[in-house]
């Protein structure tokens, strides 16, 4: 942000006064925001979020600094145990440190608005007597704490732990067999169409963040606007600006996960010696000098079951010279290696930059300074200007750290510089969905290419598109994955009549996991047997057992999930010889012939199940179409479950030509607040794959009294 454009108030009282901003709100109660600079700007955002959102953003404030537990109970405790153990608080004040003094500001002011609004956000939401949770003042380095929170696993290291296990089960060679976006990453897609293809002559920016779904919702639609800019756009509540998602008028911007591996974990070896002045504790270097290990413990409150008094839990926090470790049981010690860490910088300099960008040219000199996660960005302006880069930092290193932990002791896995962001010429339309392509150089795990083909097919029917042809694109639910499976039941031999009659009805099945589908549901059922099978056979015994280690990472480190989501290569791979296939689809095939019940919707299983910090036993989740590898990226895990907890966090169409014409939705509302009016009243259209439009004419809104 320069200082000849603005300056950073002062004094508190400049910053904390309500009446130097207005709340509008349009009929899903998005607010938009109007202040006389950013800084007045960025306090209304943060005081806005706290009424609307008091909850969720003391959750994870709370998750970010390990304290969960104190009122969400004993299950929290391996959350908060990683969050200390991985010194998420402490990074964040560092990179809160190490901002310039107009940033810090402009963070500080978010922080002011979100203490001023707290007590009254709190007051509408009965979680907070329910669980005894009273709010207190945020530090100025809380955003960056959740953001950290938010994606310290987004790139999935764990998946580490994962390959190391195959490679010792398997072999080297086959330590790769389940590259994919697997169960525990975050995907999107994000397409771009440049004005020659559409109905207007400017472009069109679309696409949906694929994420956990978390009730109240992870991106928050919103306005600001104020003497230096007027955005829209998706923002992460606890965090100022709009990272990820928004349109200035003049340009546009939009990102999904590059897939990159910039994390990396080292084995260590640890000494232990005593003395005078306490336990300290050594870590074997690559030098093969012994390196002193930064050692406390911290304590993390447990609230009590039923009335019972709380316990306390102590954790022993260490970090060695490579970063802090995050695992340390008899069988191995383990450190995490990650940018924020390492540079003090999680690029929150580039958030105020975007807010105040008018060409891709300034989006792309403000995301230059990106840290994590690593993104794909899309962007286009009103002049015709296109842009399609990744924006992080990815460490250069040797290419075994991208793979599994490496020896601390061993020479050649330092970090040797930074690798240099790939970016090319938008050529036809621009499809980023998670596959090989831009971001592969920096990358070991992609997701299939399904979700790419179809968005490039999609769109190759039309130069005439518009606005809300894009919704088309958004609900479409063609599974190219469905081929590995179904290509090969034509060489079955030796089936039952049922079997052979539901054979019959699958390959002429259209490949559609349409809400509605019957043959989608049976297809599930086939694909789930198949899974089990695959999962129990004696290949992979070695990789059956239950996970070890901290439970944080145990989603990674199941076998059956990883057989799911990697099964189209697991049914052609040559690395499992012994693995019979055909045995295995067969016997599948008639188990879901025998089981088959009367005919199902796919939507009758496939249902939304949404994460709660608190459960909340009366809500009425929606059925849903799509599945995985479908462009409506409704993710359930094959062999596991048909439930679907990770899908479209928001759904956002940008249109270059008339902002107002813009379109979005997220999963279920503005309101973080259960029972409000605009708590869920955008989930029944999201589940039908239906957009809102974007409002930007400032008398068709309605202004509230703050």
């Amino acid at each position: 942000m320069s200082s000849s454009t603005s300056s950073a108030p002062t004094e508190a009282a400049d910053r904390a006064a309500p009446e130097t901003y207005a709340c509008y709100r349009d009929a899903w109660g998005i607010p938009h925001l109007r202040a006389a600079d950013p800084f007045r700007l960025s306090y209304a955002q943060g005081r806005t979020t706290a009424v609307d959102r008091a909850w969720q953003l003391e959750v994870e404030r709370r998750r970010s600094q390990g304290s969960t537990a104190a009122f969400l109970g004993a299950d929290e405790v391996a959350w908060d145990r990683f969050a200390r153990q991985s010194r998420l608080d402490d990074t964040a004040r560092r990179c809160f440190g190490s901002l310039d003094a107009e940033t810090a500001a402009w963070v500080r002011a978010y922080v002011d608005g979100v203490n001023d609004g707290m007590a009254a956000g709190a007051a509408r939401d009965e979680r907070f007597a329910r669980t005894g949770l009273v709010p207190t003042p945020w530090e100025p380095w809380v955003p960056l704490g959740i953001w950290l929170s938010t994606h310290v696993l987004f790139a999935g290291f764990p998946t580490k732990l994962w390959r190391a296990q195959v490679a010792r089960a398997l072999g080297d060679e086959a330590v790769t067999l389940f590259a994919t976006d697997g169960p525990g990453t975050a995907g999107s897609n994000g397409w771009l169409v440049p004005g020659e293809r559409t109905s207007t002559g400017a472009a069109i920016i679309a696409g949906d963040p694929h994420r956990f779904i978390e009730d109240p919702g992870v991106y928050q639609q919103i306005r600001l606007a104020c003497s230096e800019y007027d955005v829209v756009g998706l923002a992460v509540p606890g965090v100022p600006g709009l990272a990820h998602f928004g349109h200035t008028g003049s340009v546009a911007w939009a990102i999904t996960n590059a897939m990159a591996d910039y994390q990396d974990l080292y084995v260590e070896r640890l000494t232990r010696t005593g003395g005078p002045g306490g336990e300290r504790v050594w870590a074997l270097g690559p030098d093969g000098a012994r390196e002193p290990v930064a050692r406390h413990t911290e304590t993390i409150t447990v609230a009590g079951a039923d009335g019972a008094a709380p316990t306390e839990v102590e954790v022993e926090v260490l970090e060695t010279a490579r970063g802090p470790v995050v695992i340390d049981t008899p069988e191995q010690t383990v450190s995490l290696r990650h940018p924020s860490r390492v540079r003090a910088d999680l690029g929150f300099a580039a958030l105020p930059a975007l807010l105040r960008a008018r060409t891709v040219a300034d989006i792309d000199r403000a995301v230059d300074g990106w840290a994590e996660p690593v993104n794909v960005i899309h962007a286009a302006d009103t002049g015709g200007g296109l842009l399609h880069r990744v924006a992080g930092a990815v460490p250069l290193r040797h290419p075994d750290n991208r793979l599994r932990p490496v020896p601390a002791w061993e020479p050649g896995h330092a970090w040797q510089g930074w690798a240099d962001a790939p970016a090319e010429p938008v050529q036809g339309f621009a499809v980023m969905a998670n596959a090989r392509g831009i971001a592969s150089p920096l990358g070991v795990e992609f997701a299939p290419p399904h979700r790419a083909h179809r968005i490039r097919e999609l769109l190759s029917g039309s130069a005439d598109w518009s606005a809300p042809d894009m919704a088309d694109v958004h609900r479409d639910t063609f599974l190219g994955s469905a081929a590995a499976l179904l290509d090969r039941l034509p060489a079955l031999t030796g089936l039952s009549p049922e079997a052979g009659t539901l054979r019959e009805r699958l390959l002429g099945w259209d490949r559609h996991m349409a809400a509605g589908s019957t043959d989608a549901t049976l297809f599930a059922a086939l694909r789930t047997a198949l899974v089990r099978r695959i999962a129990a056979d004696p290949a992979l015994a070695e990789l059956a057992g239950a996970p070890t280690g901290p439970e944080v990472f145990h989603p990674w480190l199941y076998l059956l999930p990883r057989v799911g989501y990697a099964l189209e290569g697991l049914l052609t791979t040559a690395l499992l010889p012994g693995l019979d296939r055909a045995a295995h689809l067969r016997a599948a095939l008639e188990e879901t012939a025998a089981a088959a019940a009367p005919d199902t919707a796919w939507s009758e299983v496939h249902r939304l199940a949404p994460w709660q910090a608190l459960h909340d036993p009366g809500a009425a989740w929606p059925g849903l179409g799509g599945d995985h590898d479908c462009v409506n990226a409704t993710s359930s895990v094959p062999g596991v479950t048909d439930l679907s907890s990770r899908a479209s966090a928001a759904r956002y169409v940008w249109d270059l030509a008339r902002r107002e014409d813009s379109l979005w939705a997220v999963p279920l509302g503005a309101d973080g607040v259960t029972g409000s009016a605009h708590h869920r009243d955008q989930l029944p259209l999201w589940a039908r794959g239906e957009l809102v439009p974007v409002v930007t004419d400032w008398t068709l809104l309605t202004k509230e009294s703050i």
